[in-house]
């Protein structure tokens, strides 16, 4: 039987942190759709001091950002976004058009066609997160979306230059520099300087996750993506150091941020909850690791690697690193999470920043139902039938008219009978079910 060693926050006390967010976000929402522009200019000066002549950067706006970000972060960030760009492509071309005819004369299809236009959010609060505009901004471009819009709040009162940089090489068409609530309201919404977007992306903070909870429906969303989570798996094969490292290299990504180990060992996990006392105190940011992992911090021990397997299928974590000496095993039976990093030598920061796999992931169990974001989230399905003989329109109608009138919905069978007198010359009384011609 699963055995806590350490416990996090209560799922009482977190439904409370919800319903706060929740309600401070529909009113805020509410104001921008109201108020638009003049909105969007007083929350930005509220939350970010910062209310420029426009949010929207020139093309001399962007060239000065981009001078001041030093050449081995240009030449980083373009490998970063190489990475992105190779697997996004390989993503796409498993995307098919279908063309197939299902029955003689029949011929029904579908066609992947890119979203017209999106919004990617990049976050900027305490961290200036430039991978992110690597994940939404290049896939995007890579879906071939027409106009991909993108914000990312002010830092130090000014557009960060590295964040510019990366969405002006992503590919984006238009950016803003504003952040939170605002952003995010003003491009699913629009302003009468913001035309509105088809679809937002983009991780976020937990006011921007639930902005754009509230705002699915209006427009669409890559998922609900909230703060970050961490799930190592782990056996005798990795030691206390990797684990606490692993742990707390994410816990730093904010003070709500869920950090669980699961291990069969209890010697392991033992060492690991003195190795993460030793790094926090000399972690540079301890101060938010520190409160993430006292809030939301576990430490499971688990009978067997069975055992591990339930537990992390019904955790549902973001992020789980796997280093026990089946890896393989779990990546062949774990059905519920955002992305696997699987053994030592991989990490959730590699995932996060450079080797090519999306960041953007389902949180809060939404891996249950939920994959991340990727080249095919920018990209609808959609389906076309063609008939393309008088024999197959009859004889589709015969069943049509039937399976009408079993649910009542005589119109429907019309349009069906309608084919059926033209193509298949049957006389069939107007509200009546056709009856199978003698041939057939």
């Amino acid at each position: 039987m699963a055995n806590h060693l350490k416990a996090a926050r209560s799922s009482e006390l977190r439904a409370e942190d919800d319903a706060k967010v929740r309600s401070l976000v529909e009113n805020l929402l509410n104001d921008i759709e109201k108020r638009g522009d003049e909105a969007v200019r007083e929350l930005s000066d509220k939350f970010d001091g910062y209310s420029p002549g426009s949010f929207l950067l020139s093309e001399a706006d962007i060239e000065l950002a981009i001078s001041k970000v030093p050449e081995q972060d240009l030449l980083d960030i373009e490998f970063a976004q190489k990475q992105v760009r190779n697997f996004a492509q390989h993503q796409k071309a498993a995307l098919q058009d279908v063309e197939v005819e299902t029955t003689p004369g029949v011929i029904l299809g579908h066609k992947n066609i890119p979203v017209n236009s999106v919004g990617c959010y990049v976050p900027g609060g305490k961290y200036p997160m430039v991978a992110s505009a690597h994940m939404s901004v290049v896939t995007a471009k890579v879906a071939g979306v027409k106009r991909i819009i993108s914000a990312a709040p002010p830092n130090g009162g000014a557009p960060h230059p590295a964040i510019v940089a990366a969405m002006h090489l992503g590919g984006a068409d238009e950016i803003y520099c504003f952040g939170g609530v605002q952003a995010v309201g003003a491009m699913a919404l629009g302003t009468a300087s913001i035309a509105p977007v088809d679809l937002l992306v983009g991780p976020g903070n937990a006011f921007v996750a639930e902005a754009k909870r509230q705002l699915y429906g209006r427009v669409g969303i890559d998922l609900f993506a909230g703060p970050t989570e961490t799930l190592v798996i782990a056996d005798e094969t990795v030691d206390a150091e990797m684990c606490a490292t692993d742990l707390l290299g994410q816990a730093e990504h904010g003070p709500t941020s869920p950090a669980i180990l699961l291990t069969t060992s209890k010697k392991l996990a033992e060492q690991t909850l003195a190795e993460i006392d030793r790094i926090l105190e000399i972690l540079p940011t301890a101060d938010i690791a520190r409160e993430a992992w006292k809030d939301y911090g576990e430490v499971i021990v688990c009978d067997n690697y069975d055992e591990m397997l339930e537990q992390a299928d019904f955790i549902a974590s973001e992020h789980v690193q796997v280093m026990t000496d089946r890896d393989d095993w779990f990546l062949e039976h774990m059905t519920n999470y955002g992305a696997l990093f699987l053994g030592p030598r991989t990490n959730v920061a590699y995932g996060d920043k450079v080797i090519g796999t999306n960041h953007t992931l389902p949180t809060k169990k939404a891996g249950r139902y939920s994959g991340g974001l990727w080249v095919g989230k920018f990209i609808k399905t959609h389906t076309y039938q063609r008939v393309v003989s008088d024999e197959a329109s009859a004889m589709m109608g015969e069943y049509c008219s039937r399976l009408c009138m079993l649910e009542g919905f005589v119109g429907h069978a019309e349009q069906a009978n309608v084919r059926v007198r033209r193509y298949g010359g049957r006389n069939i009384e107007y509200g009546t079910a056709a009856q199978p011609a003698e041939d057939s």
